[in-house]
């Protein structure tokens, strides 16, 4: 029988591909990605540099490698971090109701409202620049989408009759939450991390291009973009190339997450058996 290929499966493959080829920079980066050589500056793709060199002869595949481990794990840390945050904030205020949810909402309308980027901006110029600050930004920023879809899912299913069903039979709000609440936010959850992911993924490159990244000699995808800028005449791959990766990974995890989020919708419709 004949196997079909589908966009998710090539997705899924070249996310994979890209992963594993970040994780392994070190060993199969073709140069050390902070070594000059300014007979060579702003060379073209040849045999000896697949995707030519920088403004101070560097690798440009070499650096796209080693700066995808400062921006892949500041994107996926941070989307962790505000999908924890925000559905944590989201449970409390479904749960306790009265002035905790409108304290917690108003908040959250109040952070909506503000430019994400101009509070990342705030933050990271206030706190410095790194790995630290701008995950901190990052974070401070973006959990209000999953905080207010996850009220809003938690409210829903609070009211439905299998919930009170268990409050009936005792069940402690603990394991209310865990056993009914928490799967029914799944499938929703997953869909809002995929694509904060891809967001998350562009404004770490944002920030990163403002200067307020990784400092040099390091390179992440976002400096790179910034320092080819200048030279994007004499060679435009040192600008395509951090600019396609970072858009090839953030659609590959949006479409895997959308898939993701289809195949576990179903199911998470089912009340679950109530255990006395």
């Amino acid at each position: 029988m004949r196997s079909r290929i589908t966009v998710t499966s090539v997705a899924g493959a070249v996310l994979a591909l890209i992963v594993l080829a970040v994780l392994l920079a070190p060993w199969i980066s073709p140069y050390p990605p902070s070594e000059q050589n300014l007979a060579q500056r702003l060379a073209p793709p040849s045999a000896e540099h697949w995707l030519g060199t920088d403004n101070l002869g560097r690798d440009t595949l070499s650096r796209i490698l080693e700066g995808g481990a400062f921006s892949m794990s500041v994107a996926a840390l941070a989307t962790v971090l505000t999908c924890l945050l925000g559905v944590g904030i989201g449970i409390l205020s479904a749960r306790r109701r009265g002035w905790v949810d409108e304290f917690l909402t108003r908040t959250n309308d109040v952070l909506l409202a503000l430019p994400e980027m101009v509070v990342a901006l705030f933050i990271v110029a206030a706190l410095g620049t790194g790995f630290g600050p701008l995950l901190l930004a990052l974070t401070v920023t973006s959990w209000t989408p999953f905080a207010r879809l996850a009220r809003t899912l938690a409210y829903d299913v609070s009211a439905r009759g299998f919930v009170d069903a268990a409050r009936v039979l005792g069940c402690t709000p603990r394991f209310i939450i865990v056993r009914h609440v928490l799967p029914h936010l799944a499938a929703p959850v997953l869909g809002q991390a995929t694509l904060r992911f891809g967001h998350l993924l562009i404004s770490v490159g944002a920030l990163s291009y403002l200067g307020l990244g990784v400092q040099p000699p390091q390179s992440d995808w976002g400096s790179m973009l910034a320092a080819a800028q200048p030279f994007a005449d004499r060679a435009p791959l040192g600008i395509l190339a951090p600019g396609l990766v970072i858009f090839t990974v953030a659609l590959c995890i949006t479409l895997l997450g959308q898939r993701a989020a289809r195949m576990t919708a179903a199911p998470l419709l089912l009340p679950k058996a109530v255990d006395a």
